[in-house]
């Protein structure tokens, strides 16, 4: 896919199937890239939302329609994300109030089988939902130490080799991002569970960042744990787990007495929302519509599948590739925009090289030196109506920069060249107002 070959009505008709694309509920006109932090939301979504909260309420257990309808919904919504993640079985998929949750709940589980001197692997660009349950079992004593693998400053890339020479004998959980959620760089998640399960570590993937951007095939890595966030992926708040069938059954998270002793019930907290699983249902829906529409266009990557999986599969293969051509302007440009990359005074922090962006999503953390990141965002708000975000992000990433803050803009496959240009004029000109004074 080239600027020249991109689909105009086809993009027209994905940001049709959102809500808000164009303007809050407000009426302000807008262009939003602060999906990394909760994307635009499918107006399918929405609506089976609604629908399952206002006509499944009932629990489930009974034998009224509206209970077994709950049941189904529940059941409906596991599959989908079964076939999205390409995981072997729906008895695999744990739903949860957020990705932090399911990992805090996932590493007690795990704790019960260290004896003080084990260690963790991660890296240094991590989440710190991924980050803060391994460092409390290191400050409890239940683990010697979480280690760090680092990245390079200057393309954001993982250090492979640093991070194999971290792992023992003694490591028990290799826990790792697929997408660093400040930088956007996509991790070689499968080589690295190769490396982890040679010294039988258990391998844990926080996917938040990279299942809205990336296919995940679960049949094809060594993964035990995997979690997402629906709310960054189309949908409403809550987010699921994907754990080996044998691991969920063995383990023992924290439980209600009463509850079964079998999964994904058995790690799951309370009651369950039907309109979390009927949500996702309706994103999966979406992608298997868009799947139907460019399937020929990446036949290529979806030989050996079938089904709903294979549909899946097309969807986000395209995806990636289109969202390819976003970095693309994002870093050169435009003829009327000067890409990021020629802005002599914005700092990118991640990788920068245009032949290289099928390494990385469209997700740009940079800074403005001498100006608070919070300044450039409000004034890319008040004056051009651009929705970034200027923060820590939760990412160990700043770390490494030396810096606590920064700006983020992040996009989707529903975002256009047309609105990563308008970014663009309006950061330059940002730039200017800011070193002018």
């Amino acid at each position: 896919m080239s600027g020249q070959e991109i689909d105009n009505e086809l993009i027209d008709a994905i940001r049709k199937e959102f809500s808000r694309i164009d303007s809050d509920a407000n009426g302000r006109r807008r262009i939003f890239l602060q999906n990394a932090g909760g994307s635009f939301v499918l107006r399918r979504a929405i609506e089976a939302e609604s629908k399952a909260r206002q006509d499944f309420f009932p629990n489930i257990g009974d034998e009224s329609w509206e209970s077994k309808m709950n049941e189904e919904t529940i059941g409906e919504g596991r599959k989908a994300v079964r076939d999205f993640l390409n995981a072997p079985s729906e008895d695999c998929i744990v739903s949860g109030e957020s990705a932090t949750s399911l990992l805090f709940s996932l590493s007690y589980a795990l704790s019960k089988e260290m004896s003080g001197e084990e260690n963790v692997v991660t890296t240094e660009y991590e989440h710190y939902a991924n980050l803060s349950p391994w460092l409390e079992l290191q400050r409890r004593g239940t683990i010697k130490e979480v280690r760090f693998a680092k990245f390079n400053p200057e393309d954001g890339q993982l250090d492979v080799a640093h991070l194999a020479s971290l792992l023992d004998s003694k490591t028990r959980v290799v826990a790792i991002s697929g997408v660093s959620n400040a930088m956007g760089s996509k991790t070689p998640v499968a080589g690295i569970f190769e490396l982890a399960k040679q010294v039988d570590a258990y391998t844990v993937l926080d996917a938040v960042h990279m299942v809205p951007h990336v296919p995940v095939d679960l049949q094809k890595m060594q993964c035990d744990f995997l979690v997402f966030s629906a709310y960054k992926l189309f949908s409403r708040r809550g987010s699921f787990m994907y754990g080996r069938k044998d691991l969920l059954e063995r383990l023992r998270p924290y439980k209600v007495d009463p509850s079964p002793n079998y999964p994904p019930w058995k790690w799951e907290m309370g009651t369950r929302d039907q309109s979390l699983f009927a949500s996702i249902s309706a994103v999966i829906d979406y992608l298997s519509w868009l799947g139907e529409k460019v399937q020929t266009r990446v036949s290529d990557k979806i030989s050996g599948y079938s089904g709903r999986a294979r549909i899946l599969k097309a969807a986000m293969s395209w995806i990636e590739r289109y969202e390819q051509e976003l970095s693309k302007t994002m870093l050169e440009g435009t003829e009327k925009a000067s890409g990021m990359s020629a802005l002599k005074d914005v700092e990118i922090y991640g990788l920068k090289d245009v032949a290289k962006t099928h390494l990385r999503t469209p997700t740009f953390c940079f800074i403005v030196p001498s100006v608070e990141p919070k300044k450039i965002v409000q004034y890319l708000w008040d004056k051009y109506g651009v929705v970034a975000i200027g923060e820590d992000f939760y990412s160990r990433a700043l770390k490494t920069y030396g810096k606590s803050e920064a700006v983020r803009a992040s996009l989707v496959h529903c975002n256009t060249v047309c609105e990563v240009e308008a970014f663009l004029l309006g950061l330059s000109e940002t730039v200017e107002h800011f070193k002018g004074k």
